[in-house]
């Protein structure tokens, strides 16, 4: 049996904050397997490698012989998590959060071990609670306390609408814990507040408040907004391995080693290792590929690794990219630029007109995956390369 220190040390490793430590380890020190709990709102169909920072973590609890509670929020799908949100999202229908939840369970499992993990949804309770106890339920906080929240705060304070269902989304997530007994929640860093508020309810209802441990955000390929499907700024575990590989490939070389630190499996002296490579004159490329090849190899299998490098959709296999690319800010009027004037503006294209004509042939890539079409626009505070035919590259952030 690992000893408590031992233990300690690999439940930290790569976290952003823990609380609070020392009833980590009086936890550690029971000898039990504690009941660790993480919560996934299906509100799109795919997992992605956001997801698995957190994912990463569960596995490894895993391995110390602790129960883990895969939590997927059907029930909290349906209003929206308000975290990190400047207005209120327009929650799904039942059955979209339905197929993106068996979506889920078909991909978690590429990570944890299916016959040492406990799938549960929320609905199983929440949707049985009565009108008298929900509202019993939302009499545990005040109004004051959900704006010590930053994102409500700022809304508020912009004059930006708030709806009375998105203050019952921490709540719920908190009785989650209390209904599950969790010992330990896991979450984002932007998930703090919803976090806390299980500890709350559950020292409310008299029982052993949950230790939280947050975990890092790990930023998309741009480099610069949290990673997300609706930002199209992502890596899906279930993607392409070809459209993986260039994805991976198109990120700047200080974003591998983020990519690295928070969902590679490597040991810290392996990563300590490669680094020093790098310092020592290897290509930061070749570094890239070996983590792309990790990431294929783990979710697609060994088989797919050559395939993705050699599929006739890569455009970043080795030999392809460049050793540099011009690296482009352009300013855009509005929240967005169309394609064209991107191209033009980058110097990716001597007109728009033959910017359109590149666009209309299928000749103009984005992060070595996407072929785009004349109506994508990029968003202001994007960062991706783009490629026009086989030899044109640069990495535009638009501004």
């Amino acid at each position: 049996m690992i000893n408590v220190a031992e233990a300690l040390s690999i439940v930290k490793r790569g976290t952003a904050e823990v609380l609070l430590e020392e009833e980590l380890i009086e936890l550690l020190s029971l000898g039990r397997p504690l009941r660790i709990k993480a919560g996934f709102d299906p509100t799109a169909p795919d997992l992605h490698l956001g997801h698995v920072v957190l994912l990463n973590k569960l596995k490894q609890l895993q391995e110390l012989g602790h129960e883990i509670i895969f939590l997927i929020g059907d029930f909290t799908g349906m209003i929206g998590d308000p975290t990190g949100k400047s207005a209120t999202r327009l929650p799904l229908t039942k059955e979209q959060v339905q197929e993106n939840a068996r979506s889920y369970q078909s991909q978690v499992f590429k990570i944890l071990d299916q016959h040492k993990t406990k799938v549960v949804f929320n609905s199983q309770w929440m949707g049985v609670l009565s009108s008298a106890e929900m509202i019993q339920l939302a009499s545990r906080q005040t109004v004051a306390r959900m704006l010590e929240r930053d994102d409500f705060a700022k809304r508020y304070e912009s004059g930006k609408a708030i709806a009375i269902h998105e203050f019952l989304y921490p709540l719920i997530q908190g009785w989650d814990s209390v209904v599950l007994e969790s010992d330990i929640e896991l979450g984002g860093t932007d998930q703090k507040f919803n976090l806390l508020m299980g500890r709350e309810l559950q020292k409310q209802e008299g029982k052993r408040p949950q230790v939280v441990i947050t975990m890092p955000i790990l930023e998309g390929i741009d480099g610069v907004q949290k990673m997300s499907k609706s930002l199209n700024n992502y890596i899906g575990i279930n993607e392409d391995p070809s459209a993986m590989f260039g994805k991976i490939m198109s990120i700047s070389d200080e974003l591998m080693w983020r990519y690295y630190e928070l969902i590679s499996t490597r040991s810290m002296d392996e990563m300590a290792e490669l680094k020093s490579l790098v310092a020592n004159g290897v290509n930061p490329r070749e570094i890239k590929i070996e983590l792309a090849d990790e990431l294929i190899e783990r979710f697609h299998g060994r088989s797919a690794v050559e395939a993705a490098r050699s599929g006739a959709g890569n455009r970043f296999k080795r030999g392809v990219v460049p050793d540099a690319m011009p690296e482009v800010e352009l300013i855009a009027e509005g929240e967005s630029m169309a394609l064209p004037s991107l191209l033009k503006e980058s110097g990716l294209a001597k007109s728009t007109s033959e910017a359109r004509e590149r666009i209309r042939q299928g000749a103009v890539l984005k992060n070595g995956g996407d072929v785009l079409d004349l109506e994508y626009m990029a968003k202001k505070g994007s960062c991706d390369v783009y490629q026009v035919g086989k030899k044109r590259f640069a990495r535009i952030k638009v501004t």
